[in-house]
């Protein structure tokens, strides 16, 4: 069901955002993301802020208007920050969560769309959405990150998921058994990978694009014939992630801090 539930950014102006809205997505089990006239898409820090939610970004639909977005859906939620001239229907997150997932039982779509960083969603485009929904943050400091916002939302139906599908909300830690620390990676997560590592190689300096040699070649065939594992994947994803952090400087700012 959650997979009739589209995440829609309208003009979002900064790449990352969009990466941080695709990993939000991840963590909560959605995966359709539609982009509606970003300023730079696809880019490079897109990928990095994604940290692994590389398949959202790549199917990710990229259209001109908002009306492209929307097509097939039954129910929008516009989401906005600001009091309005026009009263309209409002929810909270939570209700929001409840409604969406009301919807998708039946086999509908709905759309949850999010406006600009710096102005949210127009008048004009609020009027496409039969529910605003508004995050009731701290009215002193209620300016949220883009990507923060999505995970909001996302989280709620979520937990408007689990709730219909009868699944607990609380789980308690399970260690992985040998079986499953040995499952065989599938061909299109070592796909994701080989893409995490030679975006990572380029950053770092070790792979010039221009003069690759080879070298993504050689690596594939060293990896392919290792009969990773899920476990063992983890593991490269989060040192590939790290090394893209210290060769942008983030290790050493959050030391400083």
């Amino acid at each position: 069901m959650l997979q009739n539930i589209r995440v829609v950014l309208v003009g979002t102006s900064h790449p990352g955002n969009i990466g941080g809205a695709a990993r939000a997505m991840k963590n909560m089990g959605l995966s359709r993301l539609v982009l509606v006239a970003p300023e730079q898409f696809p880019h490079q820090e897109a990928w990095a802020r994604a940290s692994g939610a590389d398949d959202i970004l790549e199917s990710a639909q990229v259209v001109a208007t908002l009306e492209e977005a929307l097509i097939g859906c039954s129910l929008v939620y516009g989401t906005s920050a600001r009091d309005r001239h026009i009263p309209w229907p409002l929810l909270d997150p939570r209700e929001c969560g409840s409604s969406c997932v009301e919807q998708v039982e039946g086999g509908s779509e709905v759309a949850l769309v999010f406006g600009r960083e710096y102005a949210g969603l127009t008048n004009e485009e609020l009027q496409r959405c039969q529910f605003h929904v508004h995050i009731p943050s701290d009215p002193t400091f209620g300016s949220l990150n883009l990507a923060a916002a999505v995970q909001v939302l996302t989280y709620e139906a979520r937990m408007a998921w689990l709730a219909v599908q009868g699944k607990p909300t609380k789980m308690e830690k399970v260690e992985l058994t040998a079986e499953e620390n040995l499952q065989p990676v599938t061909v299109d997560e070592l796909e994701l990978f080989f893409g995490h590592l030679e975006r990572t190689l380029v950053e770092i300096g070790f792979l010039d694009p221009e003069r690759p040699r080879h070298l993504m070649s050689r690596l594939r065939r060293l990896y392919g014939r290792s009969a990773i594992s899920k476990l063992e994947m983890n593991i490269l994803r989060g040192i590939l992630t790290e090394t893209q952090k210290a060769a942008r400087g983030e290790i050493q700012k959050r030391r400083e801090k």
